[in-house]
């Protein structure tokens, strides 16, 4: 499963990924029954426009699915998510994982990405939590869940206190709060279900994902606009 050395070449340092989401601004969470359905989901999501996908470590096959995309889609940034302890964090980035994402604050896993160079994504919930997960080492920080700690209301009040930290939202985000998330400061918006609808999935109908990609992009373009005229 490691990785050879011509392979590992091409992946985006941990800068360029942490530029990369909050350029895309959308990190679509793959969390599915099969390694087919996630494969179409990846793919898809890639064709539709967002170059930024995260596998759930707890999806069957979850790592040969990583190191496939990374293969053969080295323009896309693949995350793991759900990474809970230094092994697998181990495997996540032996397979190619661009970034690893976790619920919430594991030193050892934000330790074990800061020595291998890749960027992590510790979830957090309140000031002190996005303060340790910062001082810990974590470029970008995940709110989670975002609704509820009060969405964009909450968002707000959280980046006007603390400017420096690049955060992104997750649990809750949807064609109704992603615009009012992003105008309050979110760099990236976590999205699952909400932009991969399970029917979608099941009938590979990769024209609702299209259409659903195109309302999520432009509604994060709107609000950069719009965050850019008023703050």
């Amino acid at each position: 499963m490691t990785l050879s050395t011509m392979e590992r070449s091409r992946r985006m340092t941990k800068k360029e990924v942490h530029a990369h989401i909050r350029r895309v601004g959308i990190v679509p969470s793959v969390r599915l029954p099969s390694y087919d359905m996630g494969e179409f989901a990846a793919e898809t999501l890639f064709a539709a426009g967002i170059p930024v996908v995260e596998i759930a470590m707890e999806m069957p096959r979850a790592l040969d699915l990583i190191q496939a995309i990374e293969t053969s889609y080295p323009e896309i940034a693949v995350g793991a998510c759900g990474v809970l302890n230094e092994e697998f964090a181990r495997c996540a980035i032996d397979a190619g994982a661009s970034f690893i994402a976790c619920p919430g604050i594991v030193p050892k896993v934000i330790a074990y990405g800061a020595s291998a160079g890749i960027l992590t994504v510790p979830g957090a919930f309140t000031p002190t939590e996005i303060i340790a997960a910062w001082e810990a080492g974590s470029d970008l920080i995940r709110i989670f869940p975002i609704a509820a700690a009060g969405g964009a209301n909450y968002l707000r009040a959280v980046c006007s206190s603390l400017p420096q930290i690049s955060l992104m939202v997750a649990g809750g985000v949807n064609h109704l709060t992603a615009f009012e998330l992003v105008v309050a400061g979110a760099d990236a918006i976590g999205i699952a279900g909400e932009l991969l609808p399970a029917e979608a999935i099941h009938f590979r109908d990769s024209s609702r994902i299209h259409a659903l990609a195109r309302k999520f992009l432009s509604l994060v373009n709107d609000a950069r606009a719009s965050r850019a005229i008023y703050y």
